[in-house]
């Protein structure tokens, strides 16, 4: 799964899954462009000597958007691999849930895939003939949000699981526009990690197959195989990194 040279945007890179991800990706030779609202200071400090490229600003805003892709194109010429992974995640419940709260998990965890998308597949994927985009979705986007516990405070709220379903129907749309190009498009549902967005939340996870909370290396490593020239035959997926809790 060699990727050298090829180069890799990533949103929500400066911890988590994020983090890891760009870490795999530079292992393998790509040089990242690190995206998020925050220093990504201690991800840079895990790459070692691979090139990178840091773009600190607001995935909901199309000019940002817009900005970071053509920095990269500027810098390395191309962009061959987009990875969709920055997120929010508000767990009140419909009752409480304000518009704001609402508006927030839909425009960080979908508006910015779709124009992230939009922006570099239009032209360069596309002129290039070649493309990998992979969106995280979660479980929660195919089964409403897992319960842990039993405490509601636990689950992740409507506009999170309603965002990361619309996530996996982005996927299959794009993955069927964009495959005459060269370009696959998947999607990695991870089920209860430990990241930011879970921290603080007390996950049961006896009644998982495998009984542990994942890890970002666990869901950077499906991502791998969906950014490889490897994966040229498999797009339109959705694969589960759970432990087991979405089997039956």
């Amino acid at each position: 799964m060699k990727m050298e040279n090829e180069v890799a945007i990533i949103t929500g890179a400066a911890n988590g899954i994020g983090q890891e991800v760009a870490v795999q990706l530079a292992k393998e030779g790509a040089r990242v462009v690190l995206v998020d609202l925050n220093s990504c200071e201690k991800t840079i400090g895990l790459l070692g000597d691979a090139e990178h490229l840091e773009c600190l600003g607001d995935i909901r805003d199309p000019e940002f958007v817009k900005a970071v892709v053509n920095r990269a194109v500027e810098k390395y010429g191309s962009v061959e691999i987009l990875v969709n992974n920055a997120g929010t995640a508000s767990r009140k419940n419909i009752e409480t849930m304000t518009l704001e709260d609402w508006d927030r998990d839909l425009d960080t965890n979908l508006k910015a895939a779709f124009l992230f998308i939009q922006a570099a597949v239009y032209p360069h994927m596309k002129e290039a003939g070649y493309g990998r985009i992979i969106n995280i979705s979660s479980v929660s986007g195919i089964n409403g949000g897992v319960v842990s516990g039993g405490d509601e405070n636990g689950r992740s709220g409507p506009a999170y699981s309603a965002s990361k379903g619309g996530i996996i129907a982005l996927t299959k749309w794009v993955a069927k526009e964009l495959g005459k190009y060269g370009i696959t498009c998947n999607s990695v549902a991870p089920g209860a990690t430990a990241t930011g967005i879970t921290a603080g939340v007390a996950y049961d996870t006896s009644n998982q197959v495998i009984d542990r909370m994942g890890q970002p290396s666990d869901i950077a490593y499906a991502v791998m195989y969906f950014a490889s020239r490897e994966s040229s035959y498999t797009t339109s997926q959705v694969l589960k990194v759970d432990g087991g809790i979405s089997i039956g």
